[in-house]
């Protein structure tokens, strides 16, 4: 057995020590309202649409420290940033993703979301056929469809504890929900170091391939899978790369393996750990979410909506490859395309025609 070491640094912490400190909270500058509005007005001059934004197109000149330091943080911090202050209620969607996109872009690089060229998803729930228009399979055994994970985040039901296909994903807080819908975060670090301390055998489980399926934001089609460890480790660097959905998805698919029993009783661990060591994370209109995916973990409650007082809960979606990224372990080419620092890199490979 491969002898492992703790990890440490400001990456491995406990939800319960997180929920009381702020070191992990940014906000926005009374001066920055100008800024943005001389930036918002240039592009709409110059017909600039949200997703033809780049970084020189929207100058932020007073806020270039405070966006460094959200990159710094999420790569060599906690791996998570609340940024406060964006004045959501002040412009109407069309405005926000032109703000969104353009501090965005000064934080790392978007990348596409799904195989149809997607930059910004606005996440919401989308209503009980939400499994036909985004994935789902048929006749699994128990009468229902089997949702995928693109379908499920456009639910208004619970999302497990997973990462995104990108170095970090952002979360811009439009409107909230009547109730629910609550952030849930934990350091997967930590979770490897409970693994260590608790189970080393099921810690080298996760270490090895599990099978996944790219039904739902890559395909249309369960059977493209790919084997991948949930944990490596470079240069003393951490990542983990984790989604039980696609897991399942790829179970479902004739000739694919099935979990052994040691395996399942690895994610079974690992779900609890998540649970045990995360926080909730709230967010209000304004805020913009950072993760970090390679160190973190996310979930949410399920939610209510209220449309009729204005609780219909939305939030606008960004994945960024990072200018400052680690490097990740030989395999994970997989997924990630390049594994090298600082590499542009993640996202979803585009359909060709």
């Amino acid at each position: 057995m491969t002898r492992r070491a703790a990890l440490t640094g400001p990456g491995v912490w406990l939800g319960a020590e997180m929920a009381s400190s702020g070191r992990w909270i940014r906000t926005l500058p009374d001066s920055a309202r100008a800024e943005i509005d001389a930036a918002l007005n240039d592009v709409n001059r110059r017909g600039l649409a949200w997703h033809q934004i780049r970084r020189e197109d929207f100058p932020l000149p007073s806020l270039e420290a405070l966006l460094e330091d959200v990159a710094e943080e999420l790569e060599n911090g906690s791996g998570m940033v609340k940024l406060r202050g964006v004045p959501v209620a002040d412009y109407d969607e069309t405005a926000l993703r032109q703000i969104y996109f353009g501090i965005g872009s000064h934080v790392g690089a978007p990348v596409f979301q799904n195989r149809s060229g997607e930059l910004m998803r606005a996440i919401r729930d989308e209503g009980a056929e939400v499994g036909q228009r985004y994935g789902q399979i048929e006749g699994k055994g128990d009468g229902k469809p089997f949702l995928s994970s693109y379908a499920r985040t456009l639910s208004n039901g619970r999302l497990r504890f997973h990462t995104d296909r990108t170095d970090v994903v952002a979360l811009l807080c439009v409107r909230q929900a009547k109730s629910g819908g609550v952030s849930k975060i934990c350091s997967s670090a930590a979770v490897h170091n409970a693994f260590l301390e608790r189970r080393p055998d099921l810690l080298e489980v996760l270490f090895q391939d599990f099978w996944r399926s790219r039904l739902g934001e890559e395909s249309d089609r369960a059977e493209t899978v790919y084997p991948l460890p949930i944990f490596g480790v470079r240069d003393g660097r951490f990542t983990s790369h984790y989604s039980l959905t696609y897991i399942e998805a790829a179970e479902l698919v004739p000739g694919v393996p099935k979990l052994t029993s040691v395996q399942r009783e690895a994610i079974d661990m690992l779900m609890a750990l998540a649970e045990e060591l995360s926080f909730e994370m709230t967010l209000a209109p304004g805020d913009i979410q950072f993760l970090n995916s390679h160190i973190t973990y996310h979930g949410r409650t399920p939610f209510e909506d209220d449309r009729s007082t204005g609780h219909d809960r939305m939030l606008l979606r960004l994945w960024l490859t990072m200018p400052n990224s680690r490097a990740l372990p030989a395999g994970h080419e997989v997924l990630w395309g390049s594994i090298d620092a600082g590499a542009r890199r993640g996202g979803i490979a585009q359909a060709t025609v």
